[in-house]
């Protein structure tokens, strides 16, 4: 039984999410590879070999995969899927956006956002916003699967020593072009990275006072999240979201200020593991999750807070 794994990457650095989605791999058992699909991507490559639990590391280094469109990917992973029993990716917006597509290719049923193993056919994943925990056993002969990165503990960046193998296949689909991208620079961590995240809600009121969850987080060296409704009012742009159609989050710590806790929030952040919440309305949802809670008005106390710091 062997096991490929989908590397997220930026051409340049491995991202985190291929330690967690290597270490759900581990749990299924049997050799594990990894593919680094890019452009001008050795980096990566090499950076993939010292994974602790990598067996072997395979890199298509084509322009057809500089910018990972999820059709070429797609094409490339399933063709070289047919050779394994699993296809891991993580459950990002990469991993979501490509990996359907590659089991729609090899025609079986991909199975999404797992977050436990019970045996190689057999797993736990969240549905109805992660109220039920639904157990399924496929009978495909080749399991395609995202990962909930959060779900499980990552690997050891070093320590391996897998043989790196080059790919030939260049899979260009010829049915979307790159056209451009816009990237968000911030000197915060990366939201599903961070140890620590502050989230704001509607009870921001607007886009401006949320300078004062950005003080606070630079103060704490945390990541800023929003719930879907200050997405949706505008007061932040939607790659802040944290929620079930936003950004899965388990930081050591989460802070949600003038968040009701509507479940679709709750659906990305509840696995954290402590859980902070700020809301004047003691009858709040947010506050059945929490660990600790303080019903008060945000704008007194998020500068309280800070001062003490």
């Amino acid at each position: 039984m062997s096991i490929l794994v989908i590397a997220e990457h930026d051409n340049a650095e491995l991202k985190g999410a291929t330690l967690n989605t290597v270490a759900a791999a581990k749990a299924i058992g049997g050799d594990v590879h990894v593919l680094v699909a890019g452009a001008g991507c050795g980096p990566v490559g090499e950076a993939a070999a010292k994974i602790d639990g990598a067996s072997k590391v395979l890199v298509a280094d084509n322009a057809a995969y500089e910018h990972q469109l999820a059709e070429n990917v797609a094409k490339l992973v399933a063709d070289l899927g047919k050779d394994y029993s699993h296809i891991l990716a993580p459950a990002t917006t990469t991993g979501k956006n490509m990996l359907p597509r590659a089991a729609a290719l090899l025609d079986v049923q991909p199975i999404s956002d797992i977050i436990g193993v019970e045996g190689a056919d057999t797993f736990k994943r969240p549905i109805y916003a992660g109220n039920v925990i639904a157990t399924v056993q496929s009978s495909d002969a080749i399991k395609v699967i995202t990962v909930r990165t959060t779900a499980f503990d990552a690997v050891a960046a070093e320590g391996g020593s897998a043989a790196v193998e080059s790919v030939s296949i260049a899979d260009d689909a010829g049915i979307s072009t790159f056209v451009g991208e816009e990237l968000a620079v911030s000197d915060r961590p990366e939201l599903t990275a961070a140890r620590v995240v502050i989230s704001g809600g509607r009870g921001m009121q607007n886009g401006e006072n949320f300078e004062m969850l950005y003080k606070l987080a630079d103060k704490l060296g945390a990541a800023v999240g929003a719930s879907r409704a200050a997405v949706d009012a505008g007061f932040v742009p939607n790659d802040m979201q944290v929620g079930q159609t936003g950004k899965i989050v388990a930081p050591d710590l989460y802070i949600a200020v003038g968040i009701s806790g509507a479940i679709q929030h709750l659906a990305g952040m509840k696995d954290s593991k402590v859980i902070v919440a700020i809301n004047k309305d003691e009858e709040a949802p947010i506050f059945s999750v929490a660990d600790y809670g303080l019903v008060a008005d945000l704008f007194d106390a998020i500068p309280e807070l800070e001062t003490k710091l």
